[in-house]
């Protein structure tokens, strides 16, 4: 199977190394920005990848393909060639039946195709759209359905010049509309763990805490993912503890957690929250509440107090969109910063930070 999965801009050589890790026997054909194609014996059903927003069937792929050809104004951008989308339908006509659309699980019967260029929407012909939709029904046995469909066959055509006609495997829509204003998307909430090394060997010792747990993201992913024994979560919103403890209540209970109520200086309120070994945590970004603090003051008060909560061998990720105003923080500090990895998330700058405490 060849597999075209979708992350968050700039994360490409994490996800370059989680794919390799996880897949013994794959071959990564393309690494982009946003998206990577990889081909491995492994079925989907057995892919267990929790780092991607959507994950795709490529039935085919026309390298260089010619973006010349009839043009469409959207409303509120640019002009964007349809013409190579529309050669790539003629060839999928041509080349006759294929696995990614005949192949299809017993409770999918319906279908529509989604047009994309530079991940933007995208008009096409007319005719060639209908032709297209009856090929497919034909050679898939469901039923077209432009509304409510099980499942989307999508055309989707990039800047670097080439087309991809591929299944859509997984149904969520974007994670905007799904998660509460300024909830961190769990695919990324599972990364930031990652990265904080919640999964390497003999992690299930290690303490894990998230200062702003907000609505449970982090939290969640560090009790349903990864083996860490110990998780602490907090926050200064009794809601957003309310909202945690629902989140990860029903998982792996036997696991040991404190979620509570408590502004980040006013730690460590619980015993035993010395000497944690990893914080994993994604502070405000000022767009929801706190509109009115210093970035500057904010996280020279949030890094003094991970200095003195961390281990001697303790490591702390943090996503923030203030990325001058941690850098500066962090050359105050007694923590290091050993990584920077710029993201794109939902439109807007920020970055990963990987940081460990100095001797």
């Amino acid at each position: 199977m060849i597999y075209y999965a979708t992350f968050v801009p700039g994360l490409q050589d994490v996800i370059a190394a989680v794919v390799r890790g996880r897949l013994e026997d794959v071959t990564i054909h393309k690494l982009l920005d946003g998206a990577v194609i990889f081909e491995t014996a492994c079925s989907y059903d057995r892919l267990n990848f929790f780092c991607f927003n959507n994950i795709f069937a490529v039935a085919s792929i026309i390298e260089k393909a010619e973006p010349a050809g009839t043009f469409r104004r959207k409303a509120d951008g640019p002009l964007f060639p349809s013409g190579g989308l529309e050669e790539h339908m003629r060839a999928v006509i041509r080349a006759g039946k294929n696995p990614v659309i005949s192949e299809n699980n017993k409770k999918i019967l319906s279908f529509r195709i989604v047009f994309s260029i530079e991940n933007r929407l995208a008009a096409v012909n007319e005719k060639i759209k209908r032709e297209t939709e009856a090929f497919i029904s034909r050679a898939s046995g469901l039923s077209l359905c432009r509304s409510r469909p099980d499942t989307e066959f999508w055309f989707l055509y990039r800047r670097e010049g080439f087309s991809v006609f591929m299944k859509r495997l997984t149904r969520h829509a974007s994670w905007e509309k799904q998660l509460h204003p300024g909830e961190l998307p769990p695919p990324l909430a599972w990364t930031l763990c990652s990265l904080a090394g919640l999964g390497e060997k003999k992690s299930a010792s290690l303490s894990v805490l998230d200062p702003f747990c907000g609505y449970g993201s982090i939290p969640f992913q560090a009790l349903s993912r990864f083996p860490a024994q110990k998780i602490y979560a907090s926050d200064n919103s009794a809601e957003a503890v309310q909202e945690t403890l629902k989140k990860t209540g029903l998982v792996s209970p036997g696991r040991f957690r404190e979620i509570f109520k408590s502004d980040f200086r006013d730690l460590p309120p619980k015993p035993g929250m010395q000497n944690i070994d990893r914080i994993v945590t994604d502070p405000p970004w000022g767009l929801y509440r706190e509109t009115d603090r210093n970035d500057a003051q904010f996280y020279r008060e949030m890094l003094n107090c991970f200095e003195k909560l961390l281990a001697a061998a303790g490591r702390a990720v943090i996503l923030s969109a203030a990325v001058e105003a941690l850098e500066n923080a962090s050359a105050e500090s007694g923590l290091s910063v050993t990584n920077t990895i710029p993201i794109l998330l939902s439109g807007k700058k920020a970055a990963i930070f990987l940081l460990k405490k100095l001797p």
